[in-house]
């Protein structure tokens, strides 16, 4: 697959909230995640398909989501961006915030290798 393959189909996956068929069809097994900040308790970065899904797991068990948009891609050679916002609650503090990220993708033989995220971490 072409690298604006599947960043087109990673924003139809996500847009249908099919984020974990994402995962499964087009992360590499050595995907390795890099996030702005680390989150509460882990680490700024996840190595392999199976950490990755443990964050995104975590994730899903403390937000309650109220709504997500999704939006590009963006392609650059082997690379793209993809924008994110969110409107979610944090379960364990009953906060309520709008997310607004970026993830930025690259691409070998066929499989995302690496994504990273980029947000504000300020309010």
């Amino acid at each position: 697959m072409r690298t604006m393959d599947i960043a087109t189909k990673l924003v139809t996956l996500c847009k249908q909230g099919r984020n974990l068929d994402a995962l499964n069809e087009l992360f590499s097994e050595n995907i390795v995640s890099v996030e702005a900040a680390a989150p509460p308790g882990g680490q700024r970065e996840a190595k392999g398909l199976p950490a990755v899904k443990a964050k995104g797991e975590w994730w899903l068990a403390n937000h309650e989501i109220h709504s997500a948009n999704v939006t590009g891609p963006w392609p650059h050679d082997d690379r793209f961006v993809v924008g994110f916002q969110y409107d979610v609650t944090n379960k364990p503090s009953g906060r309520r915030m709008k997310l607004d990220e970026v993830g930025l993708y690259t691409v070998h033989n066929g499989k995302i290798v690496r994504e990273e995220f980029f947000y504000s971490m300020d309010g």
